[in-house]
């Protein structure tokens, strides 16, 4: 259904985003998970048509967003990062703002405005002033705007920035809901538990670039061990590093006094031993299970929320 092919887009000779291709299906959850500005809403805004392409092909349904911008906009919501609404209105008359840029006729406008408030659950809060809203039912609202058209994609860009853990659930729930009605959906986040709970299959992006995509299973057999050990000492040099890397012949990264290990636990007596040898206090370990946040660390050697 969505073709995306060798995307770019440059900033003053820095490429935001390096010739980046994926494919999605109707009816997916596709996830960009990345840190923050690693190109994420680069590539929505170039499928939303707020910025010009430098290079690449973007297609829905064989329609081509070159040259077709007024029609491909038909066929897109966008629901971007920051919330787009007027403070001084209601919920509703935003709402009717919204309907009437799309040139949506009144009656329909009416009825679709009814029907996705229920869905968000704020039906009783229609008249309420926006600016009265939680920063989750804000949320909820810029949603809604983004569906008054029905369109066939949905691009979410960091839906859940700033809210508290009850709104995210929320937020969760709607999204669920609508693909389950066959909406596809385009997820940036830099939050690894948001894509394992939402998506079908994730692209990792890091400095413009999509260095993995797959499904969960598919991602984790890209690292050696499904298993890691995380080690937090009192403190840790570089060079203590160094040496505890030639006595180990692991794979390590350190951040700051803590070192992720990429082993099993066969190897936890092997390593204790070596840090106690170079005098390094341990303060806590912890047995990790392979996820997105530890594959993004040993594809990268970086941490997610850098």
């Amino acid at each position: 259904m969505i073709h995306v092919t060798n995307l770019s887009k440059s900033y003053s000779g820095v490429k935001a985003v390096n010739n980046v291709s994926f494919e999605i299906a109707k009816g997916e959850i596709f996830g960009l998970l990345g840190p923050n500005g690693a190109g994420k809403s680069t590539i929505l805004n170039m499928m939303s048509t707020v910025l010009p392409t430098d290079e690449g092909i973007i297609k829905v349904d064989d329609l081509q967003l070159n040259g077709n911008a007024k029609k491909f906009k038909q066929l897109i919501g966008v629901v971007p990062q920051e919330i787009s609404l007027y403070e001084e209105l209601s919920a509703y008359d935003n709402l009717v703002f919204w309907g009437n840029l799309y040139g949506i006729p009144s009656k329909e406008l009416k009825e679709r405005i009814h029907t996705i408030l229920e869905m968000i659950g704020l039906l009783d809060r229609k008249k309420d002033l926006v600016k009265t809203y939680s920063g989750g039912m804000k949320r909820r609202i810029n949603i809604a705007a983004a569906l008054l058209h029905n369109p066939k994609v949905l691009l979410m860009d960091e839906p859940t920035v700033g809210i508290d853990p009850q709104s995210r659930n929320h937020i969760f729930e709607v999204i669920e809901a609508l693909n389950k009605q066959g909406l596809t959906i385009i997820y940036t986040t830099h939050y690894m538990e948001e894509v394992e709970r939402l998506c079908n299959r994730i692209a990792i992006i890091d400095s413009g670039k999509i260095i993995a995509q797959g499904t969960q299973e598919e991602l984790k057999q890209l690292v050696p061990t499904q298993e890691s050990i995380q080690l937090e000492f009192a403190l840790l040099s570089e060079n203590q590093v160094t040496q505890l890397g030639e006595k180990l012949n692991l794979r390590m990264i350190q951040r700051e006094n803590t070192l992720t290990i990429e082993s099993s636990v066969k190897e936890l007596s092997q390593i204790i031993i070596a840090c106690n040898e170079l005098n390094l206090a341990i303060k806590d370990i912890q047995l990790q299970k392979i996820n997105l946040e530890t594959i993004f660390l040993s594809l990268t050697g970086k941490q997610l929320r850098d």
